[in-house]
């Protein structure tokens, strides 16, 4: 039995809307992740479209062509907009506005002057590119899941096909003025792609979205709130305190008379001083070190890969980039400077134990004068 064109519309009206309530859902619970209220507006703005062109009931004058290719149109650049969040999450809006301006443009001007065929076939061209500019966003961020997001980007291209199958028979047809919707295969190809696209697509979408709220929670539990550091557990659930460490090289950090900045200039202004040496520490280590803060003005580098000589080298340009800030403390010594310690594992040593030499080097420059670095003697092996 042949599936009318007013029964597909039902089905995908009844899916979007679904989809449209889990998009909802997602974002009430997560409103700084914009794209999940781009498309639920879009996904309303397309149901709200599809439900009057299903009921209808066989008038086709120029409100009822206009009026649901508009919302049409506004729904789908709304999903455009929404990609374009899911990959820059700051975006700018002008791009996405720019283009829905154009596309409203575009199709009003052949509905006003009575060619409803040619408005129609505007509408499915203006659908073509919108889906191939979701393709192309879905492409550009493939890097964050590529196996989802290069499945979104073939979905959004293979309605795009479809888009272009319906104009196509449209200017094969040649009449540029309807008196009645479309009804062909290309109408009916168009709809059940619509269909397939929507659901696959809004799949695909919460399933990144709580991919990456995953990640996200999991960053939180592993990330210092202050510093953006790694935290003491996800540090030592990275190196257990009794995992054996012969080639590895660590570095303790500790911030000169940090009491006297939080006593004499208050607990902002120490706040800021470990933002502050927790940004040259991202600035001054490479991507495979790990640097965390340990608690309080202490922070920890491990260094793999590296021998002592040239996490020596690392440690004093950290040292010397902090202390060129010339962030003052209210202390005598004028700004805020750090005293470094730097242990090489031996052979057979635990991980603890090498914190233990790094520290005992630590506090070797603090006695020695602060602002300053020191190595630890070799370990010597019994």
């Amino acid at each position: 039995m042949a599936i009318d064109n007013a029964s597909l519309l039902i089905a995908i009206a009844s899916s979007s809307a679904a989809l449209m309530a889990a998009l909802l859902i997602g974002w009430q619970n997560s409103r700084d992740e914009k794209y999940l209220g781009l498309g639920a507006a879009g996904i309303g703005l397309i149901v709200i479209s599809i439900t009057i062109m299903s009921l209808r009931s066989g008038a086709y004058d120029f409100t009822i062509q206009f009026v649901p290719f508009f919302l049409l149109i506004s729904g789908i650049s709304l999903i455009y907009a929404g990609s374009r969040q899911f990959r820059i999450p700051d975006g700018s809006y002008r791009v996405p506005a720019f283009t829905w301006a154009a596309a409203v443009v575009m199709l009003a001007i052949p509905f006003v002057a009575g060619y409803s065929g040619i408005g129609t076939i505007v509408l499915n061209c203006i659908g073509a590119i919108y889906m191939m500019l979701c393709a192309w966003e879905n492409w550009r961020g493939r890097q964050e899941a590529p196996i989802a997001l290069v499945a979104n980007a073939v979905l959004y291209t293979a309605v795009a096909s479809s888009f272009v199958a319906a104009a196509a028979v449209l200017v094969i047809d040649g009449r540029a003025v309807l008196d009645a919707p479309p009804d062909n295969w290309a109408e009916h190809f168009n709809l059940i792609m619509s269909l397939v696209g929507l659901t696959g697509i809004g799949a695909i979408t919460l399933t990144l979205h709580h991919a990456r709220a995953a990640g996200r929670h999991r960053h939180e539990a592993n990330t210092d709130s202050l510093t953006g550091v790694l935290n003491r557990r996800a540090l030592f659930a990275q190196f257990p305190e009794d995992s054996i460490v012969p080639d590895l090289v660590v570095a303790m950090f500790d911030l000169d008379h940090f009491k006297q900045i939080n006593d004499r200039r208050g607990h902002a202004a120490g706040d800021i001083v470990l933002q502050s040496f927790a940004r040259v520490l991202r600035a001054e280590t490479r991507g495979a070190d790990f640097a965390a803060r340990l608690g309080g003005e202490e922070f920890c580098v491990v260094f793999p890969g590296l021998d002592r000589e040239a996490a020596y080298a690392i440690s004093e340009r950290i040292r010397a980039a902090f202390a060129a800030k010339a962030i003052p403390t209210g202390h005598e010594n004028g700004v805020a400077t750090v005293s470094v310690g730097v242990a090489s594992g031996g052979d057979g040593e635990t991980f603890t134990s090498l914190l233990s030499r790094a520290d005992a080097a630590l506090y070797k420059a603090k006695r020695d004068g602060r602002n300053q670095v020191q190595l630890a003697a070799l370990r010597l092996v019994a």
